[in-house]
């Protein structure tokens, strides 16, 4: 009998245990950390994927040539933003645990308030600074999703020519690389709708892909946009709530000051009067 009464104790200690645990989770910092490790990861892997597809177009159908070492041509500029996509992934990463870390410690900030946790100064310092940084991030990948758009812009009007083959091909059309700044204008690097390299692109995996690759990226970016708004709702709202609280905190401990000065008073008024009467 004792024994059950002692795992039910036990399975009871070990249930409220699980509450207090789940209890102490930021769940809006880690649905806004699990949309950021999403997004990057879909703009970093299919971008990557995206460029090198964009690679393989240009040196098979548009017969581009890679330059010299030293010179700044398109493909440079891809392995470039390659690097850039790495950079990216690792910071974001990071960036995404110190986050959830700060969430972590805000909410247990605000949960034991007047236990052994006390808020201090430097803490709401480094609320206030990643919510500055938050916004920072937030308009640079606005700029990104920005960039990326125009990839899947080209990619798009080189898609629906494609789909549209039987209608454009009376109008002999071409695509001119110079008209999108890839080539020098110098050099000429077009396939017209007519001819045969025109024909095997649009019918390569290479173009389908690429151009639904750079849309997976353009909503990858778009998705971490949402999650650093995400971000700027909650850590402003944490960054309130521990302000508000810490006001509350002072008035708390002022009013025990006073109330404790009050009750010194009367007891030393008791021991005057009976003194007196003694």
């Amino acid at each position: 009998m004792e024994e059950d009464m002692d795992e039910g104790q036990s399975s009871k200690g070990c249930f409220e245990c699980c509450i207090k645990c789940l209890g102490g989770i930021p769940y809006p910092s880690l649905i806004a950390t699990i949309l950021l490790y999403a997004g990057v990861a879909l703009f970093c892997g299919c971008g990557h994927e995206a460029l090198s597809g964009t690679v393989t177009i240009l040196q098979n159908y548009f017969e581009v040539v890679r330059g010299p070492m030293d010179s700044l041509d398109v493909f440079t500029m891809i392995d470039i933003i390659k690097y850039v996509i790495y950079g990216i992934a690792s910071a974001f990463f990071v960036y995404g645990i110190l986050l959830m870390v700060e969430g972590f410690f805000t909410t247990g900030a605000i949960r034991d308030l007047y236990g052994d946790f006390k808020i201090t100064t430097c803490g709401r310092c480094v609320s206030a600074w990643f919510i500055m940084l938050t916004y920072i991030f937030m308009l640079a990948w606005l700029g990104v999703t920005a960039f990326t758009s125009l990839p899947v812009f080209m990619y798009f009007n080189i898609w629906s020519i494609c789909q549209n083959t039987t209608v454009v091909e009376s109008a002999n059309l071409c695509l001119d690389l110079r008209q999108f700044g890839i080539v020098p204008i110098g050099e000429e690097k077009k396939v017209c709708t007519g001819s045969e390299k025109f024909f095997k692109m649009c019918e390569s995996n290479e173009l389908d892909l690429t151009f639904h690759l750079f849309v997976c990226a353009l909503a990858g970016a778009g998705a971490a946009v949402i999650a650093m708004i995400h971000y700027l709702m909650v850590l402003s709202s944490n960054w309130a709530y521990v302000k508000d609280a810490c006001k509350m905190q002072k008035y708390e401990d002022i009013k025990s000051k006073e109330e404790q000065e009050l009750h010194d008073i009367h007891s030393t008024r008791s021991k005057e009067r009976l003194n007196a009467y003694t």
